[in-house]
């Protein structure tokens, strides 16, 4: 009889310890670690996110690596990052590797309409650039031209809608968005090339003092001028305006997927706007009383 109570007792402490250890391995959104590989050029959107987030949530850690951005997808299809953040399209064959790779099918999630744009001295005499300057520019040894690296996502995205291949532009390299605007007054007859993000938030004083250095140009496509401002990214007119979104090696519900679907909701999108960009999911809406 006491062998029998002894046995009963091991076994209900072994189920306890069992599912114990099932529970700290199920899925969950609302705690646990995740780091989130992103351009620095969307680096303030990412970490407002991420943020938004921790605080819905105390019990989650999220960190925020920069990372160029062909490299961070990579990272992805190696199965060393959950999440990272794109803005260029991938194209038939990465589509292909993302999905054998992480047997998911290929879903973006869309969070934001971002931008980049070409910027100059406060000073200097130019007031626009068309497409045609900057697609001739980036064929000339001259290397006018200032991007952020190789492998960047500015660089990427332009090279993308130029129809051009990153390898065949010829340019010059300022390591960091901010780097550009900061040290672009030395090189007066250059035209810089950043992310919208490295100084959109409306009210931050780091990005009101770098707006006060540099001058950003309207482009100029087929004799209309047009400006990355909220307009001419909800309407998508202005033609560098690119959308941000996530990609993931995540098959569960796990704290990916919460971030994502945190990041497309009302809240989420809020934050975008604050960054100032144009939120992807929620659009102004003007009603006409009668």
């Amino acid at each position: 009889m006491k062998n029998s109570f002894k046995l009963a007792i091991i076994f209900a402490v072994t189920m306890f310890v069992v599912g114990c250890k099932k529970e700290e391995k199920s899925p969950s959104y609302n705690k646990g670690d995740l780091t989130i590989y992103t351009d620095e050029s969307f680096q303030s959107v990412t970490e407002a996110l991420a943020d938004g987030y921790m605080i819905n949530y105390p019990e989650t850690h999220i960190k925020v690596a920069t990372q160029k951005e062909d490299l961070g997808l990579l990272d992805l299809l190696k199965g060393k990052a959950k999440v990272v953040v794109m803005s260029r399209n991938l194209s038939p064959e990465e589509i292909k590797t993302y999905e054998e790779r992480t047997d998911l099918k290929f879903l973006p999630a869309k969070f934001a309409a971002d931008a980049v744009v070409f910027v100059v001295p406060k000073d200097s005499p130019k007031e626009s650039i068309s497409i045609e300057e900057i697609s001739n520019g980036l064929l000339s040894d001259k290397k006018d031209f200032i991007f952020d690296g190789t492998n960047s996502s500015n660089l990427n995205f332009v090279a993308e809608k130029l129809k051009k291949q990153p390898k065949d532009l010829k340019f010059s390299i300022i390591p960091g968005n901010q780097k550009i605007i900061e040290e672009l007054g030395k090189y007066p007859d250059k035209i810089g090339v950043i992310g919208l993000n490295t100084f959109s938030r409306p009210y931050d004083k780091t990005s009101e003092k770098l707006r006060e250095m540099v001058k950003v140009l309207p482009v100029v496509d087929k004799g209309k001028q047009y400006t990355a401002d909220f307009e001419g990214l909800r309407s998508m007119e202005y033609p560098f305006t690119r959308v941000l979104y996530f990609l993931i090696n995540e098959g569960n519900f796990n704290i990916a997927n919460g971030f994502i679907r945190f990041s497309c909701t009302h809240l989420g999108q809020k934050i975008v706007q604050k960054e100032g960009l144009q939120p992807y999911n929620i659009y102004k809406r003007e009603v006409q009383m009668r």
